[in-house]
């Protein structure tokens, strides 16, 4: 597999790896108060189970103690890894777009393209509306441990994509900044003709890629359903207000 050159991603140069290839640093985003996402703490990925023993070698030069995979249970079995001296923690998210795209095609429908962004878009609300306690367990694993960390799903846009967006805004991070960090999926993730599927070229085109309203569909769900972002981590998600706090204390520079 070709390697790409670096990337600055999230304002950090990071060394891109042969086998994965949307790793990224969360760091470097302006946060609450001015105060900057810090370095080296927070990274985000497509799947990890094809990594080289270069790519091996160059994450834990990072020091990362854990890794979160948010993966279904035949996703991780399929592609099972592991990186020595990082415990990996599941957080399983079974997919669904998958499923239901399979079942409109059992009934001899073939999805159109905007049918497509229509069951991406159910997903994303789906994110806000029936995992909110496993995005909890995600932000309380950064409580526990403060120390450098990976989290990852299959493609590492969807599931991965809802954490880090979750997460950055917790860090007071602009939503204008988080899209944008959202949809560099789409210039940095090499999809796999294996993990391709039978559907036809232009439902695979929207279900391996982002847009925006994706993740604007999150957005609205959490701002409809539960009147913003403080609400729904006090709801759904369990996280406290002093928790919230916490994780700014911890995860921006001073």
């Amino acid at each position: 597999m070709k390697t790409s050159p670096s990337l600055d991603i999230g304002h950090s140069e990071l060394p891109a790896l042969q086998g994965a290839s949307n790793f990224r640093d969360l760091g470097g985003y302006a946060g609450a108060g001015g105060r900057r996402v810090r370095h080296g703490r927070v990274f985000r990925s497509d799947h990890l189970a094809g990594l080289t023993s270069t790519d091996l070698a160059a994450l834990q030069a990072l020091a990362l103690t854990h890794s979160i995979d948010f993966r279904g249970v035949t996703e991780s079995a399929a592609q099972p890894y592991r990186i020595a001296g990082v415990t990996t923690l599941a957080l399983t998210i079974e997919p669904t777009v998958v499923q239901r795209l399979r079942a409109l095609m059992a009934r001899g429908q073939i999805p159109s393209t905007a049918e497509t962004v229509a069951v991406m878009c159910e997903t994303y609300r789906g994110f806000v509306q029936e995992h909110g306690p496993t995005f909890g367990r995600f932000l309380r694993h950064l409580l526990v441990h403060p120390t450098p960390v990976v989290f990852h799903c299959t493609a590492g846009k969807d599931r991965t994509g809802f954490a880090a967006a979750l997460l950055l805004s917790i860090l007071g991070v602009e939503r204008d900044t988080i899209m944008q960090d959202y949809l560099l999926s789409n210039r940095l993730y090499r999809r796999s003709p294996a993990m391709e599927g039978a559907a036809p070229a232009h439902v695979m085109d929207v279900v391996w890629g982002v847009q925006s309203a994706f993740l604007q569909a999150a957005f609205d769900a959490m701002d409809r359903d539960y009147g913003g972002l403080s609400n729904y981590l006090a709801g759904p998600v369990g996280l406290a207000a002093n928790e919230a706090e916490q994780l700014r204390h911890d995860l921006l520079e001073p």
